[in-house]
C-alpha cells in the first residue's frame, strides 16, 4: 500500500517551551498556535521533554486543591522521548507511533540537538499523496465509539476523556452525530474552575475517581453544572460514509485541520476514523 523506504522529508520546526514555563503559559501557547504539543528545551537546544493537550487536561483535571498557577511544565512533562534521525523513514516513524501509542516523534541532529518534529498529521499527508491501492474506511475505522448526548454534563465529558484516555468524544442525538468535543475545547474554557466554584471538592473528586460511570454517577452531580456538552462542542462535525476510501478521510482531516471523523451509515453513527488509524495502517503494510 505504501512505500516503506520513503525518506523523512516532512520534518517541520517545533514550537518549544522551557521546563520553568508555567502550565498556564504553555496552555495559552498551544491555543494561540493551534497546536497539540510543545517540545521542552533546556540548554543548547536539546530536548528534555514533551507535553501534549492531553497532558495539560489530565494535569488540570487532577489539580485538587493545588493552585493552577503553581504548576510548571517540568511538573508534568513526559521525559521518555521517542526520537529518530533524518536517516529514518516515514515507515519507521509510523511504526514507532503505533507501537508507543504516541502522536509525534522528535528528529535529532547528530549532536543530540533538535532538528524538528514529525507528527501524525505529517504522516497522513504522506499517505494522501503517496499511498497506492484502495483502502476503505470500514477496513481501519474504530467501531466502538464512546459518545455523549448534547444534554450530558461537561463533567461527564471530562471524565470520559480522561478515564478512557480518549482524544475526542462524539456528541450524538438519536444515533446521529451532531457535535464533537476534544481536549482543545477544554483549553480556553476553564472547566475545572467552573466545577470548583459550584461543587463540594470531595464530591467532585469522588466522581472523578470513578472509572466506569453509571447512570447514578452521571446524574448525582448534574445539578451542580449548568454547562452541557452542547455548550462547548463543535456542532455539525465533518463526517464520512463507511463506504468511502481512506484517502478521502485523510483529505478531509487535513483540509479541516481535525484529527478524527465520525463514520456514518445512512446518517447513523457506526464508528470513528482518526489519524492514528491511518498511521497504524501505514505501519502495518
Amino acid at each position: 500500500m505504501l512505500l516503506k523506504n520513503a525518506e523523512l522529508s516532512i520534518v517541520k520546526r517545533s514550537i518549544s517551551v522551557k521546563p520553568t514555563t508555567s502550565l498556564l503559559e504553555a496552555r495559552e501557547k498551544m491555543f494561540r498556535h493551534k497546536i497539540k504539543r510543545l517540545v521542552v528545551l533546556e540548554t543548547k537546544e536539546k530536548p528534555v521533554g514533551i507535553i501534549t493537550e492531553k497532558d495539560v487536561a489530565r494535569t488540570v483535571y487532577n489539580l485538587g486543591n493545588k493552585s493552577i498557577k503553581s504548576v510548571h511544565v517540568r511538573d508534568f512533562m513526559s521525559k521518555k522521548l521517542v526520537t529518530v534521525t533524518k536517516n529514518n523513514t516515514v515507515y519507521d516513524c509510523a511504526k514507532l507511533m503505533k507501537n508507543k501509542k504516541i502522536g509525534s516523534v522528535l528528529v535529532l541532529n547528530s549532536d543530540g540537538t533538535l532538528d524538528g518534529i514529525v507528527t501524525k498529521t505529517d504522516l497522513v499527508s504522506v499517505f494522501l499523496t503517496q499511498a497506492t491501492g484502495p483502502l476503505k474506511v470500514s477496513d481501519i475505522m474504530t467501531k466502538k465509539v464512546i459518545s455523549v448526548t448534547p444534554n450530558d454534563t461537561i463533567l461527564l465529558v471530562e471524565s470520559l476523556l480522561i478515564n478512557h484516555r480518549l482524544t475526542r468524544i462524539v456528541v450524538q442525538r438519536n444515533r446521529r452525530p451532531v457535535g464533537i468535543i476534544t481536549h482543545r475545547d477544554f483549553v480556553p474554557a476553564k472547566i475545572p474552575h467552573w466545577i470548583a466554584d459550584a461543587a463540594d471538592p470531595k464530591e467532585v473528586q469522588d466522581f472523578r475517581a470513578v472509572t466506569h460511570l453509571t447512570e447514578f454517577n452521571t446524574n448525582q452531580l448534574a445539578y451542580l453544572l449548568p454547562f452541557k456538552a452542547i455548550d462547548i462542542m463543535t456542532a455539525n462535525p465533518v463526517t464520512i460514509d463507511v463506504k468511502e476510501d481512506v484517502s478521502i478521510a485523510a483529505l478531509l482531516m487535513i483540509r479541516h485541520n481535525i484529527s478524527g471523523l465520525p463514520v456514518i451509515r445512512k446518517l447513523n453513527l457506526v464508528g470513528i476514523i482518526t489519524k492514528s488509524d491511518i498511521v497504524n495502517a501505514i505501519a502495518s503494510h
